[in-house]
This record gives C-alpha cells, sequence and structure tokens, in this order.
C-alpha cells in the first residue's frame, strides 16, 4: 500500500468504516513506514481527545423531530407523490383490501398500501428507536407523567394508558416524525419485544376500522377513531400485537 492510499484510508479507519482487507493492508503499511505511523498516531490521539473532553449538546425534541423528517422524507421512495394534509393514509379506501379477519376484527392493508412511504416510515421510526438512547425521550410507566409530557411539543393531546395487569407495560413516550411532522410515540413492551404506537392526526372522514399486514417481519396495525390516526408496530406475535389494539380501542 502506497503512503497517498494510506492518508486517503485514514479516516475512515478511524471511524471503523473499512473492510478487514483494508485494515490488513493498511496496518501492515503503518508497520514499514514511520511517517504515515505518527500521523495516525496523532490522529487517534486527536480523536479520543475529542469524545473524552468536548461537550455534548442534546438537539431540542422539535429540532429533532423537524431533521427525522425531512431524513425520512430525503430517503422516500422516488415514485412516493406528496400527501394531503394530515395523515392522508387514512382517508383512502381504494388502499384497503375488502375481505375481513373477524377473529381479530381487522381488515388486511392491500398491496399498494404495504409498499406505500408511510409504511416505511413507520417502520424505520420503529427500527430507528431501538438504536441506543432513541427510544423514549420521557422514560415512565405512569400516564399522568407520559401525557403532559406532550403538552406544548404537539398539536394533540395522545390518549396515554398503561396495560401492565393484561401484559403490555408502558415504558414511555418520545416525540417522533411521520409524514413531515411530529407525532407522538408510545412505547410498550411484550415480555423482551418493544411495540411502538405513533399517533398523528388523522385525515377528514371518520373513524376506520383496524387493518393489519405483516412486512419485513413486523406486524403494523393502523386505525383512526376520535380525529386520531393511530399505527401500532412490532415484531412481537400477530396475535399478541392484536390483543394490544383492542386494549387501546376500548373505552
Amino acid at each position: 500500500m502506497s503512503c497517498e492510499r494510506a492518508r486517503a484510508l485514514l479516516h475512515r479507519r478511524l471511524d471503523g468504516e473499512t473492510t478487514p482487507e483494508e485494515d490488513a493492508a493498511f496496518d501492515g503499511h503503518l508497520a514499514a513506514c514511520p511517517s504515515c505511523r505518527r500521523t495516525w498516531d496523532e490522529q487517534r490521539a486527536i480523536r479520543d481527545a475529542v469524545r473524552v473532553q468536548a461537550d455534548r449538546f442534546a438537539a431540542p425534541t422539535l429540532v429533532r423531530a423537524r431533521i427525522l423528517a425531512d431524513l425520512a422524507a430525503a430517503t422516500a421512495p422516488a415514485a412516493v407523490r406528496p400527501r394531503a394534509p394530515g395523515w392522508a393514509w387514512f382517508g383512502g379506501g381504494a388502499a384497503l383490501a375488502a375481505s375481513l379477519m373477524l377473529a381479530l376484527n381487522l381488515t388486511v392493508m392491500s398491496g399498494a398500501e404495504e409498499g406505500g412511504g408511510v409504511v416505511d416510515q413507520v417502520i424505520s421510526a420503529h427500527v430507528r428507536s431501538l438504536q441506543a438512547d432513541h427510544l423514549t425521550d420521557v422514560a415512565s410507566s405512569d400516564r399522568h407523567t407520559v401525557k403532559p409530557w406532550f403538552n406544548g411539543r404537539l398539536d394533540l393531546a395522545p390518549p396515554v394508558r398503561d396495560f401492565a395487569e393484561a401484559g403490555f407495560p408502558l415504558v414511555g413516550g418520545r416525540l417522533d416524525a411521520l409524514e413531515r411532522r411530529p407525532v407522538a410515540a408510545l412505547v410498550y413492551r411484550r415480555r423482551q419485544h418493544v411495540i411502538n404506537l405513533f399517533i398523528g392526526p388523522a385525515a377528514p372522514g371518520g373513524d376506520r376500522p383496524p387493518a393489519t399486514a405483516a412486512l419485513r417481519g413486523y406486524t403494523l396495525i393502523r386505525w383512526s377513531s376520535g380525529g386520531l390516526g393511530f399505527w401500532l408496530i412490532s415484531d412481537v406475535d400477530g396475535a399478541d400485537l392484536a390483543d394490544l389494539a383492542r386494549l387501546l380501542r376500548a373505552p
């Protein structure tokens, strides 16, 4: 490996973005090149000092939600058209299959809706929440703590309930984003499984019954009620998720 190639790889190696083959070639070059070795040691010392000594600041929740919304929009499929105001996916009955799952009282999402941009965003938001320190902004099983936390952060008051006695304990809540607008995200658990419930404004047209889909290893259930739209998602068993949906929809 040449010195020029080693310098080109240096910062990628610092960030852990190189392949095993590149690591081996890079280390071999450092062993034979004192100049590149000194540069590597200096850059690594700077990186370590920044990690230890630099000030860290958490972005305000609304700023973070806007950034997440912009990222979701930037990575959405190019074929997805702009949505109407509100959660427009509750307004189009043509995107739903007509058959009913009578045992669960759920309709089934059509293939078109499964592949829609909002479904991709729901899955992405769920996966993102499973990363370190992304699950909750307010961690509590007390609805009197979680519900007031959203005051002033959203233009709606999400219903917050704990179902620990039924095996679905409330973990907390956070601010998230779907379709370029902030939404509430409530977090529940079912044994070792994390369940996200996204709540935002529903499009006009009245309440919509639950519809379900299985996609990319996740079960998703969506419905609208009382002017609010709901998305429930997890890798938990579909019957368990349907049980939680019934609990959430009960008076």
